[in-house]
């Protein structure tokens, strides 16, 4: 068990001279040195923490974990794993233990040959070594297994061989890239269910990478989101769900995606902050209003935020007066079992509403045609505005 720190950590790979600095290639920066594939990331991991780096495919997740498993060279800052710089320690003496999307499985050797390899070539004690191994399958469930060689296996019971491996070498910190990726969506679900309680039997650091939302919200104590090589944000789940830090991570972070509109930030003549869209005016909520107050946010064209799951249909396309509605058409509706999943045309936009299709009582009546009129509205309390210019969010 260990903690891990990275201060200003950069990478930058050589280019071929073709581009020239200030070029772009897949939105990463272009310097004269080359591509800079991750930009000055500073990250303090506690000991027995679980992190998870998310974003999408290049962002610089991978590329970060490598280099902290010693695999890639670190072009700028420091590293330290307990304490100790490690920027120059070889990756067999930086006493981690990486698990590969690939498995990386010893086809000739049986499961116990796979799982006992790394600890023979430390001359371990041969009754040391067969006590760590059953040990590592008694946790994995696989000790039925361990006679098998990996062609007789599934991609989950390989997968779990692949971890075991890592688990026998007891290591300060676990290394995970992306490990659930080559499995089916049943699958996933169970092994993602097997990390957790592996996490709580083994107890120490894990550094996960992942571009799977549902693995990143269930598994980790914080997550680290990336785009172009820059952290975007770093909080616990719900953070990064309730309080984006900009209009990136609103987007990556939910399913379905967050909706996002046009709109103008006003203030009445009570000075409460509100959001105009089209005819409707939504008054935020009192936390929302202290947050623009503190920082004196002014008035302004801003990009409205509002997830799927808070927007309510309304009554009979009604109104009760204080209820400020939006009015569209049903383009698509998507039934999911227990939610139905409303695309709807409206002012222009595309917008996305989740609909319950089931409650305590059990389903409820939700059938939406092709073209029929809906009105819509949400409150104060789940709108995010974030700024035209710079996409982040102007509470924070």
């Amino acid at each position: 068990m260990a903690s891990v720190t990275l201060k200003n950590i950069k990478k930058i790979y050589p280019h071929s001279g073709k581009q020239k600095k200030g070029e772009k290639k897949t939105n990463l920066q272009v310097t004269d040195k080359g591509v800079v594939a991750v930009q000055e990331f500073s990250l303090n991991i506690a000991d027995r923490e679980f992190i998870v780096l998310i974003g999408p495919s290049g962002c610089g997740k991978s590329t970060t974990l490598r280099m902290i498993a010693g695999l890639e060279e670190i072009s700028e800052g420091e590293l330290y794993i307990d304490g100790q710089l490690v920027n120059k320690v070889p990756p067999k003496d930086r006493d981690i233990a990486m698990v590969f999307q690939s498995y990386a499985l010893y086809p000739d050797k049986n499961v116990y040959d796979n799982l006992a390899f790394s600890l023979r070539l430390k001359k371990m004690p041969k009754e040391e070594i067969d006590r760590k191994v059953r040990e590592a399958a008694e946790i994995l469930d696989i000790t039925q297994y361990l006679d098998r060689k990996p062609k007789a296996l599934s991609g989950g019971q390989r997968q779990r061989v692949a971890i075991g491996r890592a688990i026998v070498r007891n290591p300060k910190v676990f290394l995970m890239d992306e490990p659930l990726s080559n499995l089916d969506a049943k699958l996933r679900n169970q092994m993602r269910a097997e990390i957790i309680k592996l996490r709580q039997r083994i107890d120490t650091t894990f550094v996960y990478v992942t571009h799977d939302q549902t693995e990143a919200m269930t598994l980790g104590d914080r997550l680290v989101i990336m785009r172009d090589g820059f952290i975007q944000q770093i909080g616990t789940p719900q953070e990064a769900f309730e309080h984006p830090a900009n209009r990136f991570v609103a987007g990556f972070i939910g399913s379905p995606q967050m909706n996002f509109f046009d709109a103008e930030l006003i203030q009445q003549k009570n000075g409460d902050y509100a959001v105009v869209l089209g005819d409707a005016t939504i008054v935020l909520s009192s936390g929302k209003q202290a947050r623009l107050s503190t920082k004196d946010v002014q008035p302004q064209s801003v990009i409205l935020g509002v997830r799927p799951e808070n927007i309510a249909l309304c009554e009979d396309g009604g109104n009760d007066g204080n209820q400020a509605r939006i009015c569209g058409t049903v383009d698509v509706c998507e039934r999911m079992g227990s939610a139905a999943h409303l695309h709807v045309k409206a002012g222009g936009y595309d917008v996305v509403i989740v609909v319950q299709t089931m409650d305590k009582n059990g389903p409820t009546q939700a059938d939406f045609a092709m073209g029929q009129s809906i009105a819509f509205t949400f409150s104060g309390s789940v709108a995010h505005v974030f700024s035209k210019e710079t996409e982040k969010n102007l509470e924070f």
